[in-house]
Order: C-alpha cells, then structure tokens, then sequence
C-alpha cells in the first residue's frame, strides 16, 4: 500500500500521514526513503520514538554522527539535545546547513520534538536545489565552479559558547579539531543529480575566487536569495512530532521567540560524504 503523503510546497516539504514510526516495516521504510528525496524534508505527526528508535531511524540512512559540543542522551550518544533552558540555541536562529564545517557534511537528520512552548519555536526549512534553480541566468554562470570557505567558529563564537576558561579551551580545542574547510558554492546531489547552491550565513565566511569585497557582496545576494518566502516552508511543532530532513539540499533555522518557555529536542545526525560539483549537472 502507498504512504499517505501531504505535499506542503511543490518545492520542498511533505507530511506522511497513518504510519508508526516505532514499527515501520521494510516497504514502506524504503518509501520514506525515497519521499525524503523527491521532497527534501519529511515530517510525521504524533510518534513517541525512544532515542534508541530514533537512532535506528536515522541508521537506516546511514552510519551516525557524533556533535563535539551539544549533549547527547545518555548511553545514545548519536542523540544529542537541544534543551532551551540548559543551552543557548540562538544559534540556531540563524540559516544554516548542518555542519558544513566538517569536510564531510551530514547527509541528513531525524529531529523529534520532545517538549515544546505552546506558542513560537517554529522551524523553517528552504529548498538549495530550487535556490540555485531559480537563481538569475549571469549568477548562475558566475558561480557554476566556484568554492567556498565554511567555519565553525561563524556560529559557535568563543564570546557566547566559553564563559570561563574551562569552557575556552574545550573550545578552542573543537576549533583545532575543525579548522575551516572548503566546498563548492554549487554542489551536486550524489543521487539525484541535481545542482544545490551550497552555502548559508550559518557557517559560510568567503567565497575563494573573488575578492573579499566582491565575495561579501555576492554572498550576501546568495544568502537573501536562497531562504525567499517562495523556497521555504514553516513548521509548527506538536510534542512528537518527526522531522527527516536532505541535509545536502537544504537549510533551515528555529526560530528563538518563546522567552523562557521549555523546548527540547531531539537530534539524530546521518554522516554525509564529502560535496562535490560536476559541470555535467
């Protein structure tokens, strides 16, 4: 039988009604496979995953990755947590790709809501594939070969994430660990083909190529130009609520407008392989 799947934008985005995520069998698990392909970012309303589920959800994609500074779960370490009242997630305020500071970027991520504030907290996710596709002609010609510097050190500054000097230099060891990489402006999907404009304010700082005046001004386009209300879509989270996400074809941000109220998240977090252009895309 076929998965009951609600498009949200032509673009990007669909909810998969009528299924347990808990007992999911083979057939329809490589269904939401392929869904998560065709719309970039899937989500399921009211699942009750423990993180052991989650993360053999997510292994399902791929082998799992571990992040050097968010807490995990206890005993599951590829479960990390977002907890509002016990870290700060302004951060995540910010349009990024998930660690595209690492030379091999997640290829994705299985994201369950835990506890959320009954109003904000939302999550916005955009399309890459659609940017780059909707880009105008001359941009697209410009940037077609180009790369990019991406760093950690443009979201997870010392001034917010080290308050002493423990903390300091727990971080400035992360930073050693991760030393600023450099991928294609426009990467190619390893399964579809596609061209994806590849870059965010998150994580982002200099495209190579250019100077460094013509390259703040050209990311700058890119980044207003990739995240348009036309290539994105907003969620509005429920307490078990599921979100898969193409984390080499999109972005997202949470928004931080809920105060003091309690959001927890949970992450899961599916190694990626490292990005790569092809002119034949």
């Amino acid at each position: 039988m076929a998965l009951n799947i609600e498009k949200i934008k032509p673009a990007i985005g669909a909810v998969i009604h009528d299924i347990d995520l808990n007992t999911i069998n083979h057939a329809d698990l490589n269904e939401v496979h392929h869904a998560l392909i065709e719309n970039e970012v899937i989500f399921f309303r009211k699942q009750s995953l423990t993180p052991e589920k989650q993360a053999e959800l997510a292994r399902s994609f791929g082998s799992l990755h571990i992040h050097p500074i968010f807490p995990n779960v206890k005993n599951v370490p590829e479960i990390l947590i977002l907890d509002s009242l016990k870290q700060d997630l302004r951060d995540n305020e910010l349009w990024h790709t998930d660690v595209t500071f690492s030379k091999t970027p997640p290829l994705g991520c299985v994201l369950q809501a835990k506890k959320v504030p009954s109003q904000g907290g939302d999550t916005f996710w955009s399309s890459g594939t659609e940017a780059f596709a909707t880009l105008p002609k001359h941009i697209k010609e410009k940037i077609w070969g180009l790369t990019a510097v991406h760093d950690i050190r443009q979201s997870f500054p010392l001034e917010r994430y080290a308050s002493n000097i423990d903390e300091q230099q727990k971080l400035l060891q992360v930073f050693k660990k991760n030393p600023p990489v450099t991928h294609p402006v426009v990467r190619t999907h390893p399964i579809t083909g596609k061209p994806i404009l590849f870059v965010s304010e998150g994580f982002t700082t200099k495209i190579n190529e250019l100077s460094e005046t013509e390259s703040s001004e050209l990311l700058q386009f890119l980044f207003k130009h990739s995240v348009q209300e036309s290539l994105h879509i907003r969620w509005q989270w429920e307490v078990g609520d599921v979100a898969i996400w193409d984390n080499r074809c999109t972005q997202h941000k949470a928004l931080f407008d809920y105060g003091d109220a309690h959001r927890i998240m949970h992450r899961a977090t599916i190694n990626g392989d490292t990005p790569f252009f092809t002119s034949a895309a």
